[in-house]
């Protein structure tokens, strides 16, 4: 390992090519660490061998010319931002080195008059949008940990959350990205304007392709305006009647920005009442957020359901706390799920876990599960309704033994071509993706 160290510390500096079990008080490479050993705290695992170094670019050309002796040399590259999402996805199979992208964080542009911004790809999700706050705009996604995540790791894992609702997904807000190709080459796709069609959608592409394609290196996205007052209407009790509700919702002229269906145990841990619960975030001008909000309250009380509206310091609190208990780990065994099925099979999903979450408009959304047998029921479940069900967090032994991504459609032989044209040696990610892409 320190053989493969040395190499890169010539293109990148000593300080910047690691040994893995070297000089671990580094808060940056303990965190990585963990993610890829048995350290952490869930005793998740990003990749089945221990990798022999962590090597941190500064530049994009440097991050080339990793990837350029990564090539030339077969070494296998799992590549991260801070390590956030690291123990999402399959288990990565034979890793010689991570490739950190954290310390490539620039601004580049940011056309506020546009509404575009233009990041590398290490920037942190909390520092950009400080940025954007300056100039009264934001970024309308919604990650795990928007603390740690980095824009890069965000579009490579499509992580998004409950924006969705008003706003799209990860790759619906992509502008145009730059990517070191796994032989080293830069190449751009999209541009830096909302109205560039120009070029092959590879930002699509690259949304959750988990690394296996490229590293991407810079992002363009589209932003938005910090809306003016912002309000959020919680009704909770029995599961047909907060179906109907949200089946209202869907159908009205209310524009909520944030919208998702709740299980019962996750209404219980956030002390918002009995039963199931619908979440709704309405923002815009004051009088249109207070009309809306009593709007959906009114929805409820017909309904027979117990609402409530917080705002300001508590509305904020209440996303935070809602985010923390979808992604926290009260033992060791914990199972974190992402799921897809038809909104109106939402409220059945629910109530056969105790711990999920559900976008009332996509569909989609995360499921905690208490063991191996509960994830291939649920799983069964939602595929006989056209869903799906992928593991992204568990214990090593899990991982192992359950297909993580669980894909029965007819794609698979078209995404290994991809792969094949994007990294014909396969050392980005191997294993990472489905089918052990």
């Amino acid at each position: 390992m320190k053989v493969i160290a040395s190499d890169f510390a010539s293109i990148v500096g000593e300080e910047n090519a690691v040994c893995l079990w070297e000089n671990i008080e580094l808060s940056q490479q303990k965190r990585i660490q963990q993610a890829i050993s048995n350290e952490k705290p869930q005793s998740v695992h990003a990749c089945e061998n221990l990798p022999g170094c962590i090597v941190y670019p500064r530049t994009q050309e440097q991050l080339a010319a990793v990837i350029a002796t990564a090539h030339g040399n077969n070494w296998r590259v799992l590549p991260c931002g801070s390590g956030s999402k690291l123990s999402w996805g399959g288990l990565a199979k034979n890793i010689d080195v991570v490739v950190s992208t954290e310390r490539i964080n620039g601004l580049i542009e940011h056309a506020v008059g546009d509404l575009t911004i233009t990041v590398e790809a290490g920037m942190k999700f909390s520092h950009l949008q400080a940025i954007l706050a300056d100039a009264r705009q934001f970024l309308a996604l919604d990650p795990t940990t928007p603390e740690l995540a980095t824009i890069g790791g965000i579009v490579a894992t499509a992580d998004t959350g409950s924006w969705r609702q008003r706003y799209g997904s990860v790759r619906d807000q992509l502008l145009g990205i730059t990517f070191v190709r796994a032989d080293g080459q830069i190449a751009k796709a999209g541009g830096r304007v909302v109205k560039n069609v120009a070029g092959y959608d590879l930002m699509r592409l690259f949304t959750g392709s988990y690394g296996t394609l490229g590293i991407i290196s810079q992002v363009t996205f589209r932003v938005y305006p910090l809306q003016e007052a912002s309000g959020t209407v919680v009704l909770t009790g029995m599961g047909e009647a907060v179906s109907q509700a949200a089946d209202i919702l869907r159908g009205s002229a209310l524009t909520p920005t944030q919208a998702d269906l709740l299980s019962t145990k996750l209404v219980s841990s956030l002390g918002l009442g009995k039963g199931l619960g619908l979440i709704a975030r309405f923002q815009s001008i004051s009088e249109s957020v207070k009309e809306q909000s009593n709007r959906l309250l009114a929805v409820g009380e017909k309904l027979g359901l117990d609402g409530a509206i917080y705002a300001d310091g508590d509305e904020a609190t209440l996303w935070q706390r809602l985010r923390e208990c979808m992604h926290s780990f009260p033992t060791k065994s914990v199972i974190t799920c992402k799921m897809g099925v038809l909104p109106t099979a939402a409220v059945e999903v629910l109530t056969q876990v105790e711990l999920g979450m559900i976008h009332i408009g996509s569909g989609l959304g995360i499921l905690q599960l208490d063991s191996q047998s509960q994830v291939l029921e649920v799983r069964d479940r939602i595929q006989a309704n056209s869903g799906f069900l992928t593991i992204l967090e568990a214990p090593v032994t899990v991982k192992q033994q359950v297909d993580v991504w669980g894909y029965t459609a007819n794609a698979l032989p078209l995404m290994r071509r991809i792969k094949q044209q994007f990294d014909s040696k396969n050392i980005l990610s191997p294993g990472r993706f489905v089918g052990g892409i």
